[in-house]
């Protein structure tokens, strides 16, 4: 069998294969360039950035859990006037030539100016994720992707500031998920990623309090993979035609697979970066062999597969 057909589409952007970077794990620019090529990789996502830089949440911020790990870092960053002027050229210099921008905001107008600066970046962001798994100021202490008509309104308010694709990240911490799903498509999300962390915590029994410096923390690893699966799974469902990036506890090409079967167009590498920086890499090359060896084609082909 001739080398399998690895492109997806994911909207209006084609892609040589499925896998991506997931936000948070690879850091803003090349910190993973040492250990793989990741303009190889189907999209490289960087670290959610705000407006304005972001200290971030105290120390400890990570801590290992069974079958995975729990981190409250606090989406700590440079801004995005400092990331496009300082560390996005390097990116570009090394010929990474289809990066995601994520970002985050405590407001819709936090939203829509971290949307606004990035109105003017080069042709090689290809999209911008919009991370709407963080706590509301706007309209209560909830989280945005918690809430179908807020996360529409900061969707549409992305969407009409820059003029490149617009995905919405979203939580598995809530029973709205369809329904959130659908809302931000309606209002101008080109596609879902699908899904951000499990809300968690971890409590340090001698000294009698919770482990990490910001409290609670969000899980995410292997343990989670289930979660995704069905969060895809059911986006799927509720959303024939809705292009998914799907994400939670991918370690293996196997783990890749199954997102797509339960309808994911392409996938990103998170967690299991943090144990070997090489993971988006390895999950590619596995995803090239399980093709072959499945005599799978196109692995487009397998989008849903799991739906009958």
């Amino acid at each position: 069998m001739t080398d399998p057909d690895l492109s997806v589409r994911i909207g209006s952007i084609e892609l040589p294969n499925p896998v991506m970077t997931a936000s948070g794990t690879a850091g803003h620019s090349t910190e993973l360039a040492p250990y793989l090529n990741i303009a190889a990789l189907g999209a490289f996502v960087v670290k959610s950035l705000s407006v304005m830089p972001w200290d971030g949440n105290p120390a400890p911020r990570v801590h290992e859990t069974p079958a995975g790990m729990i981190n409250s870092v606090g989406l700590q960053g440079p801004g995005v006037e400092s990331w496009c002027r300082d560390e996005l050229p390097v990116l570009v210099g090394a010929n990474v030539q289809r990066v995601v921008a994520s970002i985050w905001g405590r407001t819709v107008e936090e939203y829509r100016a971290a949307a606004v600066a990035l109105a003017d970046v080069p042709a090689e962001v290809i999209a911008i994720e919009v991370n709407l798994s963080c706590p509301n100021l706007d309209g209560g202490r909830h989280l945005f992707a918690h809430d179908a008509e807020l996360s529409a309104t900061v969707i549409g308010q992305v969407v009409d500031s820059v003029q490149r694709p617009v995905w919405a990240k979203l939580s598995p911490n809530t029973d709205r998920l369809a329904d959130v799903a659908g809302a931000v498509a309606g209002a101008g999300a080109e596609a879902v990623t699908l899904v951000n962390t499990l809300l968690g915590m971890v409590i340090d029994t001698e000294e009698r309090r919770p482990l990490l410096g910001g409290g609670g923390g969000g899980l995410s690893g292997p343990a989670m993979h289930p979660v995704a699966v069905r969060a895809v799974y059911d986006c799927r469902a509720a959303h024939p035609d809705l292009p998914i990036i799907g994400v939670g506890g991918i370690g293996t090409a196997r783990d890749a697979v199954e997102l797509m079967l339960a309808g994911a167009n392409a996938v990103q590498v998170g967690t299991a970066s943090f144990a070997d920086p090489r993971a988006p890499a390895t999950v590619l090359e596995g995803l090239r062999d399980w093709c072959a060896q499945h005599e799978v084609r196109r692995i487009s082909s397998l989008v849903g597969g799991a739906h009958g």
